[in-house]
């Protein structure tokens, strides 16, 4: 009996999380080695559906690059990252399409439709207008070419209104359209930060393969859980953030500028901590507010 009790407690702690958030959208991103821990991704799955069903409106943006690299060693070709970015040549372009688009997410798709939820695909090309991304050595000044890999200039949010208006969770390919035809790579997060940013969303969630934003990266329990986006380049400053969490934690901050409330860096691997973070009051990741 205590143990029945207990559930009732849960569900009444989330009872005023929900009445809050109904029929707000929640922009989810996740990838990485996530999609390949089968009972992780589960898990992530079942939070989204169940956001759905007690009144979300959530959107579900994804990566893919372990498929994508298996996808290119069949055709034995080789990898090559410059600053965290693959570069894409035609080659590997086609190899990220179908990657993301035929495998990757139809995957995810028939996963929530397996638990119940309706779902649609989106390739991201038919909605985001992308431009050939640019920059330069930090070292030798000289301009870095990534390929076809680039950045979002446009979103067009009506097929994913459509789908969230009808209890429909879109599940979205970070892919953009260049004004030249062409498609373009898109870093996932930021795909999501555009997305979030257009809609614009209540909340965007980042799934991370780490607890959330760490005073000290190798000690889970130092676990920072709330900052303030004016708060940010001071950490970078003082190496609070440091290394591949400084363009997340940037495009975070960019995203709430942008005028959604909050957003949420979680621990992928923690089963169901997508509902702990957003139907509990103390939560389990980091959140990054306006200041």
């Amino acid at each position: 009996m205590e143990e029945l009790i207990a559930k009732a407690a849960g569900m009444i702690e989330a009872l005023p999380f929900i009445q809050r958030f109904r029929n707000e959208t929640v922009v989810v991103k996740f990838g990485g080695s996530i999609l390949d821990d089968e009972a992780a991704c589960a898990s992530i799955l079942q939070d989204v559906s169940f956001m759905e069903v007690v009144g979300l409106r959530p959107v579900l943006v994804h990566g893919g690059g372990k498929t994508i690299s298996r996808g290119m060693a069949a055709l034995n070709l080789e990898p090559t990252f410059v600053q965290g970015l693959r570069v894409t040549d035609a080659a590997t372009m086609e190899v990220v399409e179908n990657s993301l688009n035929r495998e990757v997410n139809a995957h995810l798709v028939k996963q929530l439709r397996s638990m119940g939820c309706r779902s649609m695909g989106i390739y991201g090309q038919t909605i985001l207008t992308a431009s050939r991304r640019t920059g330069t050595d930090p070292d030798s000044g000289e301009p870095l070419d990534w390929g076809y890999v680039g950045e979002v200039m446009c979103v067009d949010t009506a097929p994913i209104l459509e789908c969230t208006s009808s209890q429909t969770v879109p599940v979205i390919t970070p892919l953009g359209l260049g004004a030249d035809g062409h498609i373009y790579n898109i870093n996932a997060d930021e795909a999501a930060a555009a997305i979030a940013a257009g809609l614009p969303a209540r909340k965007l969630v980042y799934l991370s393969d780490v607890p959330g934003l760490l005073k000290d990266p190798r000690d889970p329990s130092s676990l920072i859980s709330h900052v303030n986006a004016g708060d940010v380049e001071q950490l970078v400053g003082d190496g609070i953030i440091g290394g591949g969490m400084i363009p997340k934690i940037r495009s975070a901050v960019k995203t709430i500028e942008a005028g959604v409330n909050k957003v949420h860096i979680v621990d992928a691997g923690m089963c169901h901590s997508l509902l702990l973070e957003l139907f509990t009051e103390q939560g389990v990741g980091t959140e990054i507010v306006k200041s």
